[in-house]
């Protein structure tokens, strides 16, 4: 059982009821999609959503990236049209507006889409599916590229939100989308990237045949590191002979293939090396704290939250936790109720160690705490295997 892992507490509600749901991943017999079932609306989840992409630095430094790479592939300039579904506070459309190239945003959550409209960044505040698509295109509206990160996770009908990609791109256009790999999810042991606000879980097979099914073929993928490993797929309109498959997308689907993604007894394992993670997590805890050591926590992010809630892991553990969203400060995370506090809180209180919720940005966050090492204090990862850094 489980919270909404975005829902972050104000302290006038901490004596308020919260609502748990199951958290159950489920694997499809057929198309090897994996799902959780979908209890909440996404209106319910993203009217109003607590993360902003902006605040992780080496995030936004990974999308201007691609935003100069896919312009130097694609030849995109001021008679283009980028737009990116899922768009968040505009941390990626912002480096196309930099180049000149026009670009609108599609966001549902309107407390996040007004930072990009604040940044010069156009964006409609609306879910992407094939009605809004049909919209689009009925102004006049067709993309060069359609691009979207971590947001195909976040849809629950992946085949209305694939039509309308098609219907929005161009002819000759591209779509790329980026995503967490499920084989390096399950081969890393990262359940915590499971959770409420991601309907499903991708391989490049099970994409591969949603896309190909609505009129779309993936014709290139790279493997990226990002969130612990992620993948980017391109896609065409199936009838564009123009974009032959790459090699690199063939040897992909084979690999997942022969890794044993399209075998259910490959997913049979997966749910007990969750628990021995779990154990390992509390029997350092219980250790540390036995010892009389402090253990505060960096980060509030969805997987955290998870993680937290399905180790048990509250005040008793975890004394608090820092971000450096000034929308989660001052809240506490959803079922723990751990307090969020600015990261200056750290140096304040000089805890032996600091648990790492956001795994995937661990160099980064090494890079900006190190300094609590003048203390001796050291750094905690919990995923892939519980390790304490040097």
């Amino acid at each position: 059982m489980s919270p909404l892992c975005e829902s972050y507490v104000s302290k006038e509600n901490l004596n308020h009821v919260e609502r748990f749901y199951p958290l159950h991943v489920y694997v499809c017999e057929e198309c090897f999609l994996v799902q959780v079932d979908d209890y909440v609306s996404p209106e319910e989840i993203f009217t109003e959503y607590a993360y902003f992409s902006s605040y992780a630095d080496s995030w936004v430094e990974h999308m201007r990236r691609y935003a100069e790479m896919i312009t130097g592939r694609l030849g995109l300039g001021k008679r283009s049209l980028v737009v990116e579904v899922g768009s968040n506070d505009g941390y990626l459309l912002e480096h196309f507006v930099d180049m000149g190239v026009p670009v609108l945003g599609i966001e549902p959550a309107a407390n996040v889409a007004r930072v990009a409209v604040e940044k010069g960044v156009p964006t409609l505040v609306r879910f992407f599916g094939e009605q809004t698509a049909r919209d689009l295109v009925a102004e006049g509206k067709r993309a060069d590229l359609v691009c979207g990160a971590n947001v195909l996770a976040q849809v629950p009908d992946p085949k209305d939100f694939v039509r309308g990609l098609r219907l929005l791109l161009k002819p000759g256009g591209v779509v790329t989308i980026e995503f967490p790999h499920l084989m390096r999810l399950m081969a890393e042991n990262q359940f915590d990237t499971i959770y409420h606000e991601h309907f499903c879980y991708f391989s490049f097979v099970s994409a591969e045949r949603i896309f190909a099914a609505q009129g779309l073929t993936l014709f290139d993928v790279e493997e990226l590191p990002t969130h612990g490993g992620s993948l980017r797929i391109y896609a065409r309109h199936s009838g564009d002979d123009t974009k032959p498959i790459t090699p690199r997308a063939e040897a992909l689907r084979q690999r997942e293939i022969d890794s044993g993604l399209m075998r259910l007894e490959t997913y049979a394992g997966f749910g007990e090396r969750v628990k021995e993670t779990k154990r390992k997590l509390l029997d350092f805890l219980i250790d540390v704290k036995r010892a009389g050591k402090t253990v505060a926590g960096y980060g509030a992010p969805g997987k955290g939250n998870t993680l937290l809630n399905y180790c048990g892991i509250r005040r008793d553990f975890l004394d608090f936790t820092v971000d450096r969203s000034t929308y989660k400060q001052g809240k506490f995370l959803p079922g723990t109720h751990i307090p969020i506090h600015h990261p200056d809180r750290i140096r304040e209180v000089r805890p032996d160690y600091v648990l790492i919720l956001p795994w995937n940005f661990k160099d980064e966050i090494v890079e900006q705490m190190a300094y609590i090492r003048d203390w001796g204090g050291k750094f905690v990862v919990p995923i892939p295997e519980v390790r304490v850094l040097d």
